[in-house]
């Protein structure tokens, strides 16, 4: 299963024209390689020189996921807790999350603190890459809104001292670990953790023991970390970012114990511009 996953993760990548050349070049089997590598070196790490957006803005929240822009604007600035997910218009990743009884978003990422202060965004897998990742935040933003759209469950309860420090642990621990494909994979199967009556036992925080999570379970297991939601009822390896976005779940446990509100706001549209996406979205 792992290694379709893995295919399927490289298959359809667009990579620049210059990349498309230098892969031309190499034996067929090594090509995925290549892209995810090309993937890899084109992300928003700190220091790395990838553009910031001329501007940040937040649209009016609401649970309705679509494609209306609900003004008026005001601008955004990131801070510790906030939640950001996002969506593209892969129809290969809708059919996935179908299959897996959820749907859009399909990425999901948790912003913290530096020790130095400046903000971090931690996310499992950016950009179908394989390793759990520490970026800029609004840098990255800008690179999901040039796929589609994003948005913002911001905190609305600031951090305490003690949670923004537990919060910045556990993202810099779990910076470089892996993209977990083959939970991810098994999230098709009957051997999952979501089920109408398994998740009440199954699907725990696991903190910083295990060696790779998906993005949501990501996100779950560093708001379980930092004391944001309740270790006790929170299921990360059965919650989809969908779940996240609704504050909802089909799945009747999450239904009882996922709820982010009141401490985070509804989900709000992310633009870097303040008439609406500062990027033509990639087709």
């Amino acid at each position: 299963m792992t290694p379709l996953v893995l295919l399927a993760l490289t298959a359809g990548a667009e990579p620049a024209a210059g990349p498309v050349v230098a892969e031309r070049r190499l034996p067929s089997v090594l090509r995925p390689l290549a892209r995810l590598r090309a993937k890899e070196e084109d992300l928003a790490r700190p220091g790395f020189g990838k553009p910031a957006p001329a501007g940040s803005y937040l649209w009016q929240p609401t649970y309705e996921l679509d494609f209306c822009l609900r003004g008026p604007t005001r601008e955004y600035r990131p801070q510790p807790g906030d939640i950001v997910l996002s969506t593209d218009g892969s129809v290969f990743w809708t059919a996935m999350h179908n299959l897996a009884g959820t749907s859009h978003p399909t990425h999901s990422m948790v912003v913290f603190a530096f020790p130095d202060g400046s903000l971090g965004i931690l996310e499992g897998g950016p950009h179908d890459t394989l390793k759990c990742r520490v970026l800029d935040p609004l840098a990255h933003m800008l690179t999901y809104e040039a796929e589609g759209r994003v948005w913002v469950r911001r905190r609305a309860v600031p951090l305490t001292a003690e949670e923004s420090c537990r919060l910045t642990e556990f993202a810099l621990a779990a910076d470089g670990r892996r993209f977990a494909l083959g939970r991810l994979a098994g999230q098709l199967t009957v051997f999952r953790t979501r089920g109408p009556v398994r998740t009440a036992f199954v699907g725990k925080p696991q903190g910083l023991d295990r060696n790779s999570y998906f993005c949501s379970e990501l996100v779950m297991e560093a708001l379980a970390y930092a004391g944001l939601v309740d270790p006790r009822t929170a299921r990360p390896s059965a919650t989809y970012p969908r779940d996240i976005y609704m504050d909802a779940s089909p799945n009747p446990y999450l239904n009882r114990h996922l709820h982010l509100s009141p401490a985070w706001d509804p989900p709000a549209r992310w633009t870097s511009a303040p008439d609406g996406p500062g990027v033509e979205p990639r087709r």
